[in-house]
């Protein structure tokens, strides 16, 4: 890559100081020349003669140069080829096998079974984890900053392959299985939000391309942009911007759960839907979350607690491996790594498991 960026620098360079030195000793010739004659030979040369050559010459170093020009154009298009060729020639270090299995009716149960995985073998990030998530049911995933909670879910998509054990679902192992359909089985809200340069009807209907104006409206109330949409003066209609950049934060994210509940998957993955939000927004968007964590099989990431708590069972992530997993209750009382992460959010003078993160209080059971 660096080599082609220092070929594409250096393109020309040497033709582009041999043409500067020649237009510029052009004219100095003339002029000698003309004054040798005028002086020696030829008497009825004039000097405006002279200047009118000069003037052609350099009319007609344009030209030339574009002309010559097209060598140095034809050697900087082929670096920058070479590195959008290279770029597509690049083979997914993913690959499907020759037969995959199919999944006639998809139920979404997936059980990681003593996974390890790791990108440098010297650095290892998954060290033997096993759970299960069963369909209907809800997990959440937490622990601290790269203790490997976003590595898990990239396997089961297969953005990457395990190093050890398997992950599978519902009884096949994801490298065993047709990957565009478990692709599709899957539905991603990350916490990078992609919306595309249109308008929101356009980035609803790229993951149904058929899908008509009531499934979008319904998809918008259940994940509570509906209102705002209705405001617009176009609707569905208004133009999002580049990446979205006309939406706030929390309007974009509702936008992309809105086109996941469209797509309709059989899984759920939410990758810190509610990070880097305010109050409000975070608040509008776990409204929209809850309701199909307690209904669809989902699978959570997040460092605010006060997203999990609707989640069936809670996995605690630490260098690598499982540390805890219980109920929002049963790890606080655990006292471990839970509670280390649930009191660095909230006040430590409150009665451990008695605070409903979403704002309710829960009464305290002895």
């Amino acid at each position: 890559m660096i080599g082609l960026n220092i070929k594409q620098s250096m393109a020309g360079r040497w033709f582009f100081v041999v043409i500067s030195t020649f237009t510029n000793i052009g004219p100095m010739l003339l002029y000698l020349a003309g004054g040798l004659l005028i002086m020696k030979y030829d008497s009825t040369i004039t000097v405006g003669d002279i200047s009118v050559m000069v003037a052609l010459l350099t009319r007609m170093y344009g030209p030339v140069n574009s002309l010559l020009n097209v060598q140095v154009d034809w050697m900087r298009s082929m670096a920058l080829f070479t590195r959008i060729f290279e770029y597509l020639d690049m083979k997914s270090e993913i690959e499907e096998i020759s037969q995959p299995k199919h999944i006639d009716k998809p139920e979404g149960n997936i059980v990681f079974d003593h996974v390890n995985f790791h990108y440098e073998p010297e650095r290892p990030i998954l060290k033997d984890i096993s759970f299960e998530l069963k369909p209907g049911k809800s997990i959440a995933i937490v622990g601290p900053s790269g203790s490997g909670k976003s590595t898990i879910i990239n396997l089961i998509p297969r953005l990457y392959d395990v190093i050890g054990g398997s992950v599978s679902v519902d009884g096949v192992d994801v490298r065993e299985l047709c990957l565009s359909e478990l692709r599709n089985m899957i539905g991603i809200v990350s916490q990078e939000t992609y919306l595309f340069n249109g308008t929101i009807r356009d980035n609803l209907l790229y993951v149904k391309e058929d899908a008509t104006d009531e499934e979008m409206i319904e998809a918008c109330r259940k994940a509570n942009i509906y209102d705002f949409v209705m405001d617009q003066e176009k609707g569905l209609d208004t133009m999002v911007g580049n990446r979205g950049l006309k939406l706030s934060g929390g309007e974009k994210q509702r936008i992309s759960i809105a086109r996941i509940l469209l797509k309709d998957p059989t899984v759920f993955i939410f990758d810190e839907a509610t990070s880097a939000l305010d109050s409000i927004s975070e608040n509008k968007i776990q409204e929209a979350i809850d309701p199909i964590i307690r209904s669809k099989t989902s699978i959570l990431i997040a460092h605010r607690l006060s997203t999990i708590l609707a989640a069936d069972e809670i996995i605690v992530i630490k260098d690598g491996t499982i540390a805890e997993r219980g109920t929002h209750k049963e790890l606080v009382r655990a006292g471990g790594v839970y509670q280390e992460l649930y009191e660095t959010q909230f006040n430590k003078n409150e009665t451990p498991a008695d605070i409903d993160l979403t704002g309710a209080v829960i009464a305290h059971e002895e």
